[in-house]
This record gives structure tokens, C-alpha cells and sequence, in this order.
């Protein structure tokens, strides 16, 4: 799907409340943990070494984004990823960081970047 071009202002508020939620480094964590499948609030707590509640804080606001999902089973409610294109704009700042980082190695050395 084709990003209209002007954007729109009601989509351009949705876009900004997305980039929003990822921008806590917290968040990106705990969805690079659900990369690995489905988790419950206690076992994120521990895999991240914070608190149950700062992680329950977290995943409502991802959950309220549409990025996570949340499932019941048994006494437990597990979390997994609702939106795996998240992982594609992960994939592409990573890029271009790789690339900012590699602008300024070369003006450090005097090397050319690739």
C-alpha cells in the first residue's frame, strides 16, 4: 500500500503516535523478546531484569498501538507480536544507522565509506 502523498493529517497524527510508542527504548526491547514467540508479563520481568508492573505499563501502550496482542491461557495472558512490520522499520533505521555510523567513521579515519 502506497503512503499518500500529500499525507493526510489524521494519518499523519497515526504515524506520529506509532513512532510515539516505539520511541522508548524499553519497548523496542520487549518486542525484540517477543521475536522469540509468546511471553507472559513475569517471564519478560525477568528476561529484561525490571519489575512486573513496568512491564505490564509497556505492553498496554504497545497493545493499545496494535503492535502486540494478548491471549489467555489458563491463569496466564501471554503477549506476541499482532504487527510484524514493526521488525521491517527496526530492519531499516538499523540500516541507517549502520550507514550514519559508517559517514562518520570515514570522516573520523579520512577513509571513504562504502
Amino acid at each position: 500500500m502506497a503512503i499518500p502523498h500529500p499525507i493526510p493529517d489524521p494519518l499523519a497524527q497515526m504515524i506520529a503516535e506509532r513512532f510515539k510508542v516505539l520511541g522508548e527504548p524499553m519497548r523496542i526491547r520487549i518486542l525484540d523478546h517477543l521475536r522469540d514467540g509468546p511471553r507472559a508479563v513475569g517471564v519478560l520481568a525477568d528476561e529484561l531484569g525490571t519489575s512486573q508492573q513496568n512491564v505490564s505499563k509497556h505492553l498496554g501502550l504497545l497493545h493499545g498501538a496494535g503492535l502486540v496482542r494478548r491471549e489467555r491461557r489458563g491463569n496466564a495472558v501471554l503477549y506476541e507480536i499482532a504487527d510484524q512490520g514493526v521488525f521491517d522499520m527496526c530492519e531499516h533505521v538499523c540500516g541507517g544507522l549502520e550507514r550514519h555510523l559508517a559517514e562518520l567513521q570515514s570522516l573520523v579515519t579520512g577513509e571513504v565509506a562504502p
